[in-house]
Parts: C-alpha cells; sequence; structure tokens
C-alpha cells in the first residue's frame, strides 16, 4: 500500500489457525467441542479469519447492477479440515445469505459478531478431510471504515461504477472468505454487469460473453492471494492489453478521467525489469493496473493488479509493483510484520532513484540530519508497532533502517537477502522475525542489537549507524 503523500514523497503456509481443543468424543465418534475458532490468532485483529480449516480455492460468482447497487453472489469454497468441526465460520460482513451448503448437502448458519457467518454441515467433519462450501447472498455492499485506517472494501466511483479495495479489510464486503493472510488460496471470479460496464480483476482474462443485456467478464488468478489483495473493478473502462517480453498478459484499465496515467503505466515492462534485477524473476502470472479517477487516500498492491488512487505518480508504480514480490507472493503471517511488505516497497522507490542516479548515501545522510533529534520519528517501531499504527514508519523510517542494514552487512550480501528473501518463501507467509534470522544466516554474522536497535527500537539508533 503506498498512502497518498508517502509514496509520492502477498499454498505454502508458515502456520495454521487454531481450533478448539480436544474434548469428549460424541456419538458418531467427532469431539464435542469439535467447534472451529472465530478468529486466526492475530492479535491486532482477533477475530478476523478462522481456524479448523485451509481453504484451497475460491470459486466466487456475482451479478452487479451499478444503477441499485445491488449485488447478488454464489460462493464456492474449497478448503480442508484441519481438525475435528462440527461447526465453524467464515467472514462475510454485511450482505443477507440466503443460503449454505457443505459438500452439497444443507447446512444450518447463523451470524455472530459483525462479521461472522457461522455453519453447522449436516455431518461433522473429519480433520483431514477435503469439502465444499456453497454460500448464496447478496444485498447492496457497504464500505468498512476506521478512524485509524480510513475507509476500504466495496466503494461507489464517481462515474457510478465500483471498486473493493482496502487493507487489512476489504474482501468480506464482497464475498464470504476466511479472511487472514495466514490462508493463501486460488482465486476464480465471475463477474456479470449490465452492457455497457466491464469488470477487471486479479489474474488472467478467462473469457467474456454478452446474452440478454448483461456481459460476463471471467478472472482467473493461479498464484495463491491473501483474501485482502484480491478486487474486482466495475466501470466504463478503457483496457489496454499487451505482454512482457516473456508472455506475461498484462491488463492495464483505466476509469474515465484517468486515461491520462497511460504514459505511466507504460513504463511498467520497464518497472518489473528492473524490479526482477534487484528481486528475483517476477513471481506472478499477470501483471498490469487499474487506474481509478479517485482521489482516495491509498494506491494497493492488489495482486497482479495494482489498484492506483487519482494521484498515483510513476513512484507508486514503483512501490505497488514491488510488492508482487514483497507483501503477495511472500505475505505476512501477522499484521506486526508489515515492515515486510511497505518497508521493502518504500525501499524499492530508493532504488528506482539510484538507477536514475541518485546517490542514496547522500540522501540517507540528508534524510538523519532532519530527523535527527525528531523523538516522535524514532518513537515508532518498524515491527511490532500496535494495531492501528500499521501504516506509518514503514514507509520513511523503514527505507531508512533498509539503508542502514545494506551499510551494516555489505553489497553483495544485501543483494543475496532482497533476491533470496522472496525465492524462499514464494506464494508462502513468514514473520519479521523470519526475515532477522535469514538476513543473519546471509550475512554470517549476528545481527540481534541492529535489528533490536533499527527495526524494533524507540530511540534514535546512535550506535548502528
Amino acid at each position: 500500500m503506498a498512502q497518498s503523500g508517502q509514496a509520492q514523497s502477498g499454498l505454502a503456509k508458515s502456520g495454521r489457525a487454531e481450533s478448539g481443543q480436544a474434548g469428549r468424543a460424541g456419538s458418531d465418534g467427532t469431539r464435542s467441542d469439535a467447534v472451529g475458532s472465530d478468529g486466526a490468532g492475530d492479535s491486532y485483529y482477533p477475530t478476523d479469519g478462522n481456524g479448523g480449516y485451509d481453504v484451497t480455492d475460491y470459486d466466487i460468482d456475482i451479478t452487479y447492477d451499478p444503477a441499485s447497487h445491488h449485488l447478488d453472489g454464489r460462493a464456492r469454497i474449497a478448503a480442508q479440515a484441519t481438525a475435528e468441526l462440527r461447526r465453524f465460520d467464515l467472514d462475510l460482513s454485511g450482505l443477507t445469505v440466503s443460503s449454505v451448503s457443505v459438500g452439497g448437502r444443507a447446512a444450518a448458519f447463523s451470524r455472530a459478531g459483525d462479521h461472522e457467518l457461522v455453519i453447522t454441515p449436516a455431518a461433522a467433519l473429519r480433520e483431514g478431510e477435503r469439502f465444499t462450501v456453497d454460500v448464496a447472498y447478496g444485498g447492496e455492499p457497504q464500505a468498512v471504515t476506521s478512524d485509524q485506517l480510513g475507509t476500504s472494501g466495496w466503494q461507489i466511483s464517481a462515474s457510478g461504477g465500483a471498486y473493493a479495495a482496502g487493507e487489512p479489510h476489504s474482501a468480506t464486503t464482497w464475498f464470504p472468505a476466511n479472511d487472514t493472510p495466514r490462508d493463501k488460496a486460488r482465486f476464480r471470479l465471475t463477474v456479470r454487469v449490465p452492457d455497457g460496464w466491464s469488470a477487471i480483476a486479479n489474474g488472467v482474462a478467462d473469457g467474456v460473453v454478452s446474452a440478454g443485456g448483461w456481459t460476463t467478464f471471467l478472472w482467473v488468478e493461479r498464484n495463491p492471494i491473501a483474501t485482502y489483495l484480491t478486487t474486482v473493478a466495475i466501470d466504463r473502462w478503457t483496457m489496454v492489453r499487451s505482454q512482457l517480453p516473456d508472455g506475461t498478459p498484462v491488463v492495464d484499465a483505466y476509469a474515465p478521467g484517468a486515461e491520462d496515467k497511460r504514459a505511466l503505466e507504460d513504463r511498467l515492462p520497464e518497472i518489473l525489469a528492473f524490479l526482477s534485477e534487484k528481486f528475483g524473476p517476477y513471481p506472478q502470472d499477470a501483471a498490469g493496473g487499474i487506474f481509478l479517477a479517485e482521489d482516495i487516500g491509498f494506491s494497493l498492491e492488489t495482486q497482479t493488479r495494482p489498484t492506483y488512487a487519482r494521484w498515483t505518480n510513476l513512484e507508486t508504480i514503483v512501490h505497488e509493483n514491488a510488492h508482487q514480490w514483497f507483501g503477495d507472493s511472500v505475505s505476512v503471517r501477522s499484521w506486526a510484520d508489515i515492515c515486510l511488505n511497505e518497508c521493502f516497497a518504500s525501499y524499492a522507490q530508493w532504488l528506482w532513484e539510484e538507477r536514475q542516479g541518485v546517490d542514496l548515501d547522500a540522501k540517507y545522510r540528508a534524510q538523519l540530519d532532519r530527523v535527527r533529534d525528531n523523538a516522535a520519528f524514532w518513537a515508532r517501531p518498524l515491527y511490532d508497532m500496535g494495531q492501528g499504527n500499521e501504516f506509518s514508519a514503514v514507509y520513511d523510517k523503514g527505507a531508512l533502517a533498509l539503508h542502514a542494514l545494506r551499510h551494516r552487512i555489505g553489497e553483495q550480501a544485501f543483494a543475496a537477502v532482497l533476491r533470496g528473501w522472496p525465492a524462499a518463501h514464494r506464494d508462502g507467509n513468514a514473520s519479521w522475525p523470519d526475515f532477522e534470522a535469514y538476513a543473519q544466516q546471509v550475512a554470517g554474522r549476528p545481527l540481534g542489537d541492529f535489528f533490536a536497535a533499527w527495526f524494533r527500537g524507540t530511540q534514535f539508533p546512535a550506535d548502528f549507524l
């Protein structure tokens, strides 16, 4: 994610959500308390995600009418039970559920809290069992708001269309999901809109069909994706299709009023080639961008195809595409680890400037001189910064800290870290402590005091410059 004024200035999993504890066996042999937890274990957002199962595939089918703002949806979710389950949850905000089935059999369901869809299958699920959940739902999607993080999720555009984007919450405003970065899955989306409108989403275009006044668009994301990185955007798009030199398909969509961004996006092949030199081969199967004509407060690294605000500049495009490695391919285990996403995407902007001839050492010293005595600047930790504080220090202090790491371990080791880390955790999840251990291994030296000062500390790191 790049924020306004800041950017201008991610099926392997590292862990599974916990479910119910062992209890007495019921008459059918399952535990009497075999209930998936209503959260995935992230201390910042305790009820995000759910326990007891792993999703492997989402197959989402929505029909949306921009005139009425009404959405009808059907979701088929393929998963595997990681525990015995008499009951489990999905996350869904606001929309009305009309039916649920598990394994083709009608299931009981209820709502709890502000986003829990509680499902009781007709028969308990055994640990290791693969199953499908079908949910029919509908209504008028609503955005979610936070005093600290702003507006996310389903939003209406000035043209009358709609788009879904936001972090850490977005997906559950328009489809039921296991809404945690820890449970990445493949994603297929079918979108039906009135003729004259079009829809763009993640991944590779898989066909367009028109009939009866409606046009259907199919999009497939074959790589595992965290739910907050999914997107759909409906508008009267100008779509431009091309390819990267290796044949990777590129689709760019420009909303009415955003067509002037084409000159920036025309440099995408150059940007991705540069980032590939630094971070290793491009880890996605598609590329492109979704250019809104909206002055929202952020642009977002929606997988394969970032979503851009009206204020987007070239540095923002560099930032969001760096996330295709750092954040999208390699995703956080917990939101406390967000420096793994934003610190590296912010430093990618520095690397881009270096390519243009900027002396990064001089830039580093000048920025340090400006903030050396700014206690508030240094008081913000880069790891485990606290819920609601995820998107602050990672953009400015984060880039400084990575340049300091570059000096600390040397050019060869730093380059090896930048390329090796995305390769080591491709399509999976990782934590900041994992990164600290990896960097020390590559550097061949202990770095605990350095990381404590720069990434965990809250004071000026005078001894580690």
